[in-house]
């Protein structure tokens, strides 16, 4: 028998970058895009490659541009690293393994590197897959904590906890990474919200403007810890701006959170360099009447507009700058 998971993409609607740093973020699943794992049981433990795995290409033209889609590692290094630390939080709680070997591979069509959380999808749905292998139960709260051991711990890759919440809850979520909170529980707190609540929406991504992860926050996190003023009182700005789009969303106002989702942008504007790509596509997304900010740490944004002329407007801007623009599924179909 094949065992089949899935994660999705993800956007960071508001509060996004301070989930790292004690704040509040809001994030909703993104189905229109899928990581796929595939398990079943075999002599030995084998890790199949995927597409973005290989080393042959036909020129070295091809060969720079997988490197700028995919970087210099694929896939097999983040299912490698969830099998060792499903395996260690296993031991760790006294949880027996059958002794049963198999083989796993995996397929995403995620946009790679433009902040839709493509790697956290790959791990989600391989730790999805070994739980159901083993018949191992793991707390949503706690497989966002595991899944974010396997990039910081194993693969030494910055990452906060936003996107393995919402991929391990699904749906739309609120975040609340109070460090007392953190410190008691081990986890923040996490409140699933109605998706109906959520105004129309729309993602447009840029597969060449991204701005990787690690890139964007080291500095970020050496400003934080030094106790940087500016920095600090961003972290709790953006914090506060999820509060408010918690609570107009629970108060049946969602019509009324795009400026909120623009505050959000602005506010890293001021703090950070941003790539001129990058601002131009939240400027001409703005430039039609919507709201913009990133999904993530750049090459993809997400914002509200107001009916189906605007979404062909903001269609017609965005295109011509190279970008994908969809409305986000995030309900089950």
């Amino acid at each position: 028998m094949i065992i089949r998971t899935q994660s999705h993409a993800r956007a960071g609607l508001v509060g996004n970058p301070s989930d790292g740093y004690f704040g509040k973020t809001i994030s909703f699943i993104v189905r229109n895009y899928t990581a796929t794992v595939e398990l079943w049981e075999t002599p030995e433990l084998e890790i199949l490659p995927a597409a973005r795995d290989h080393s042959t290409f036909p020129s070295l033209a091809a060969l720079r541009q997988d490197v700028a889609w995919f970087g210099y590692y694929g896939g097999v290094r983040l299912l490698k690293a969830t099998v060792k630390r499903f395996y260690d939080y296993c031991q760790q709680h006294g949880i027996g393994l059958a002794d049963r070997n198999f083989t796993i591979r995996y397929h995403s069509d995620i946009p790679s590197q433009v902040g839709m959380a493509g790697s956290s999808a790959i791990i989600t749905a391989a730790l999805r897959a070994l739980m159901t292998f083993y018949e191992v139960s793991i707390p949503r709260a706690l497989q966002a904590n595991l899944i974010l051991s396997v990039e910081n711990d194993e693969l030494k890759i910055p990452a906060g906890l936003q996107d393995r919440v919402i991929q391990a809850y699904e749906g739309v979520v609120y975040m609340d990474f109070d460090r007392e909170i953190m410190a008691r529980q081990g986890h923040g707190h996490y409140e699933e919200l109605d998706p109906t609540l959520l105004p129309p929406l729309y993602i447009a991504y840029h597969h060449h403007l991204s701005e990787g992860t690690e890139v964007f926050h080291n500095d970020i996190r050496g400003r934080f810890n030094r106790g940087e003023p500016e920095v600090v009182d961003a972290m709790i700005q953006w914090a506060d701006l999820a509060r408010q789009t918690r609570d107009l969303l629970l108060a049946g106002r969602g019509a009324e959170i795009g400026p909120l989702l623009d505050a959000n942008f602005d506010l890293r504007r001021r703090l950070y360099r941003i790539s001129d790509g990058n601002l131009r596509m939240v400027d001409t997304a703005r430039s039609v009447g919507a709201t913009a900010k990133f999904t993530g740490s750049g090459g993809a944004i997400v914002g509200t507009y107001e009916d189906d002329a605007m979404f062909q407007r903001l269609t017609d801007a965005l295109s011509p700058l190279g970008m994908t623009v969809i409305k986000p599924r995030i309900r089950p179909e």
